[in-house]
């Protein structure tokens, strides 16, 4: 007779690991690195701000700048804190929740107190993982409404130009020309600096709330399977 041996479930036989959050803005940041640096060669950078004369594609590009660092740092955290909560998972029940660092320990403590509110825990938790995330979100707007106004600038530039037109002289031409070329450049210019920022922040602050999402969920998991041995005993007949 032939025994037969019940095979073992494979998330039981490895640890979950944290994503690497990190690791992968590092990867993005050296993209945008060597495109940057690509672009000062072909003399891209030169052209873009000697074209706009107000400044606002600098101002675009500075932001841009200060929300992807910021971003870095932002999931460096998010990733330090998934370790922290998966580490309390591997220490299973028995690790007490004043031992645990982190968003996940101040969440489970809150649980442990049992407060009236039932949904202030869950509250504190998604302010802390989600609600840097909202400035950063207006951060974003901001580089897309910068590039609307030098829309705007650059079209009223050239509508100024245009009415100062008295009559149309071959000679001029040329000068009439340029400045007609100018406003049109501030137009255009800025608002494609603003839409390339806006598309490339947005695909970080995309990332980092749903690793934000996750992180929330597993808190929630790891909160109500701490709860199940005190709710089995509160249902026990003994």
């Amino acid at each position: 007779m032939i025994g037969f041996r019940p095979a073992k479930p494979a998330a039981a036989s490895r640890p979950a690991e944290a994503e690497a959050l990190w690791f992968e803005w590092l990867a993005l940041g050296g993209m945008l690195v060597f495109g940057a640096w690509l672009l000062g060669v072909r003399g891209v950078w030169a052209l873009l701000l000697g074209a706009d004369p107000t400044g606002l594609t600098l101002v675009i590009i500075l932001v841009f700048v200060a929300a992807t660092l910021w971003s870095g740092q932002r999931s460096r955290e998010l990733e330090q804190q998934r370790r922290w909560l998966l580490r309390a998972r591997e220490g299973g029940a028995a690790s007490a929740p004043d031992d645990l660092p982190g968003w996940a320990g101040d969440y489970l403590r809150a649980l442990a107190a049992a407060p009236k509110d039932a949904g202030a825990p869950l509250d504190l938790l998604l302010e802390a993982s989600h609600g840097p995330h909202h400035t950063a979100w207006w951060v974003n707007g901001i580089q897309l409404k910068l590039g609307l106004l030098g829309k705007v600038i650059g079209f009223s530039v050239l509508a100024l130009q245009i009415g100062q037109m008295q009559g149309f002289d071959a000679a001029q031409s040329q000068e009439l020309l340029k400045s007609l070329t100018a406003g049109l450049g501030i137009a255009l210019l800025t608002t494609m600096v603003g839409l390339v920022g806006n598309i490339l922040l947005g695909l970080q602050l995309t990332r980092l709330d749903r690793f934000a999402d996750r992180l929330v969920a597993d808190c929630q998991r790891e909160g109500l399977r701490r709860s199940m041995p005190v709710a089995s005993l509160l249902v026990s007949p003994h």
